[in-house]
């Protein structure tokens, strides 16, 4: 398996929170768009034996394009790349592109925009509702309000059944009632699919300058922990999997395109600052709209490329694979990397199996419903630094 991931670098605005890439400016997205297609089209030979079953489109806000660009990159895969029958094609939307539609962008493919996707090929939305509070809305600079987060939802029911949903925890003044209704709202539209993510401070955002002038209050990393706790009992409840740590789906919607990521599947990224994969090596792209068109233009990727070492990739291997429900397999590691890892991974894992975080069954390291929050934590003590 192989995916496809093609990130479009425009928002309408810049989410408080955010430091992924992206311009508010869209005065280049026609220059870009282009140098996208041609970047699919120059990078088609890294997978002439390989199907693509997966095409994301990522951000950014993807929906801030049209119906008929959408399909135009859609179409560029199709004419450069070997796809399966079946493939699961996902558009990242945000909800007031998908409530303050007009004929207009339509284009003449459809009578609403939902048509006009699975039309071009869109078979999943990811739809960033991240609350369905006005204050917490408010709070991330998010472009919807409230009503439209739940209209969005409501009216893409009508036409997809593989809809996913992100919400935030761990807000600032977030109550663990407001939480759990907040998670209540989100069950109440049958989605299949959750994704759900605690609130982090990145660098050089606006929220990080607000935390420091005092304006907002910090993050509390207890109350980010009681809240990934109510998400657990509450999906489980719902029939829900939590089949990475951030991820709930529903039987046959757990999304093809993420778990890809984490078992380590082969995938292209399209776009500036968009990441690559194929098993030795990881390449990304130069994180700059005008280099990145300007580069292509000359036929040349602005791609930095490292290839990884044994090290590297038990590293790589330890990371994901504990944030999933099908951990990390000690026989995999003593086969791919050798003895010596496995015996580490093991001497490193002890204090945390004592300390019921992690566990063994049947040879594979799998963190507890205790361990899931502190994962990543757990990982990096069992990161290698000093083996090739």
């Amino acid at each position: 398996m192989s995916g496809i991931y093609i990130h479009i670098p425009f928002c309408k605005q810049a989410c408080h929170y955010c430091d992924f890439h992206f311009s508010t400016s869209m005065e280049k997205k026609e220059a870009m768009l282009g140098a996208l297609e041609k970047e699919l089209m120059l990078r088609k030979g890294e997978f002439a034996n390989e199907e693509v079953e997966t095409i994301y489109f990522g951000g950014g806000t993807p929906s801030v394009l049209t119906s008929m660009e959408i399909k135009q990159l859609i179409d560029a895969v199709y004419a450069n790349y070997t796809v399966s029958e079946d493939p699961e094609i996902t558009l990242e939307a945000n909800p007031d592109d998908l409530t303050n539609i007009t004929l207009s962008t339509v284009e003449g493919l459809g009578t609403n925009v939902f048509e006009v996707y699975l039309q071009a090929g869109i078979n999943r939305l990811s739809i960033g509702i991240q609350s369905f509070f006005e204050e917490d809305l408010k709070l991330m600079n998010r472009a919807h309000n409230a009503q439209e987060a739940q209209s969005s939802i409501r009216e893409a029911s009508k036409y997809f059944n593989n809809i996913s949903i992100d919400l935030i925890y761990g807000m600032p003044d977030m109550s663990d009632a407001r939480w759990r209704e907040n998670i209540q709202k989100a069950l109440s539209f049958g989605v299949p699919h959750i994704s759900s993510y605690a609130l982090t401070v990145e660098p050089k955002t606006a929220l990080a300058r607000f935390i420091e002038k005092g304006v907002v209050a910090p993050l509390d990393d207890e109350v980010a922990q009681a809240h990934f706790n109510i998400l657990l009992k509450e999906m489980e409840a719902a029939g829900f999997e939590s089949y990475e740590i951030s991820n709930f789906g529903k039987p046959g919607y757990f999304s093809k395109n993420n778990t890809a990521y984490w078992q380590q599947k082969k995938y292209i990224g399209i776009g500036p600052s968009a990441h690559s994969y194929d098993g030795v090596r990881r390449g990304w792209n130069i994180n700059n709209n005008p280099k990145y068109i300007k580069s292509i233009g000359k036929n040349e990727l602005p791609m930095e490329v490292e290839v990884l070492s044994n090290t590297d990739k038990y590293n790589e291997y330890v990371m994901t694979g504990l944030r999933t429900i099908w951990g990390v397999s000690l026989e995999k590691i003593n086969a791919e990397n050798g003895p010596k890892f496995k015996e580490y991974a093991l001497q490193q894992a002890q204090k945390h199996i004592e300390e019921h975080l992690l566990y063994i069954d049947n040879d594979t390291l799998l963190a507890t419903k205790k361990g899931r929050f502190l994962a990543d934590g757990i990982a990096a003590d069992l990161f290698m630094v000093n083996l090739s």
